[in-house]
């Protein structure tokens, strides 16, 4: 595995595995299975999804697995055919890099909006606790990264600058652009959790979180904007690093076994 040319330090986040509430049990199972196949892989792109196939597969009825493949239809993740099914969807690098763009554009809308609006002592204390949290992530040598805490601190990062917007619009359509697995703010974490190079970036990432809370901190709008803008964007150095540089990530990181070119 090449680890030369150390990638970017963007944090993307795992795409979020659960099912909108609205879905029975049963369907949200199914999605959430059927999620896990499509983007680990076990259909190719292109692949078409039959219900009768499916259904038999994941063990289920008709009925529930159809309001599975709506969900994820509205995911992005399959495509409905005019009359006879679905066919997993098919990305290019140039959508990817666009997805992540637009959940930049997105996620800057809300540390904006967190700024200039302002925030309460609540959310201040609420800011200050998660950047503590990703702080403690870090061990004392330069490549000693508690990962999984690490992960699960910059989704509570991410989520925390949707709420200080206090807009449930921005938070509707940041969380819409999330959907796709490889647009999401955590990403590239799983697949590159052992590129030493990687780990020793995520500390430049941590600087950003920090420039962010301090911005949104100090009413300061552009400067959270422009600095969560580029938090995000980095990620698609990350992204031509897995698809040119180091092709052996490129299953461990989820949905880019939907990439075909």
């Amino acid at each position: 595995m090449a680890t030369t040319d150390a990638p970017s330090g963007e944090t993307l986040i795992m795409h979020d595995r659960g099912t909108a509430d609205r879905l029975p049990l049963q369907s949200q199972s199914a999605a959430m299975a059927l999620r896990d196949q499509i983007v680990g892989g076990a259909f190719a792109p292109g692949e078409r999804l039959t219900e009768v196939r499916l259904a038999a597969r994941l063990g289920i009825s008709r009925t529930p697995l159809r309001s599975a493949l709506a969900e994820l239809e509205r995911e992005g993740l399959i495509e409905r055919l005019s009359t006879t099914g679905f066919v997993v969807a098919r990305f290019t690098a140039a959508d990817v890099a666009d997805a992540i763009e637009l959940r930049g554009v997105l996620e800057g809308t809300a540390a904006r909006l967190a700024a200039e609006r302002g925030i309460d002592a609540d959310g201040a204390r609420r800011l200050d606790e998660v950047l503590d949290r990703l702080d403690a992530a870090f061990g004392p040598g330069p490549g000693d990264l508690d990962m999984d805490a690490y992960a699960a601190g910059n989704a509570l990062f991410h989520d925390l600058v949707l709420d200080l917007s206090a807009s449930p619009m921005v938070r509707r359509q940041v969380e819409h652009a999330r959907r796709l697995p490889f647009a999401s703010p955590s990403a590239f974490l799983e697949g590159q959790r052992d590129v030493a190079a990687f780990r020793r970036s995520l500390v430049a990432a941590q600087a950003q979180h920090r420039a962010i809370a301090e911005a949104i901190l100090g009413r300061e709008g552009a400067r959270a904007e422009a600095v969560m803008r580029e938090h995000a964007r980095v990620a698609r150095t990350n992204l031509q690093h897995v698809l040119t540089r180091d092709p052996s990530l490129r299953r461990r990181v989820p949905g880019l076994a939907l990439v075909v070119a």
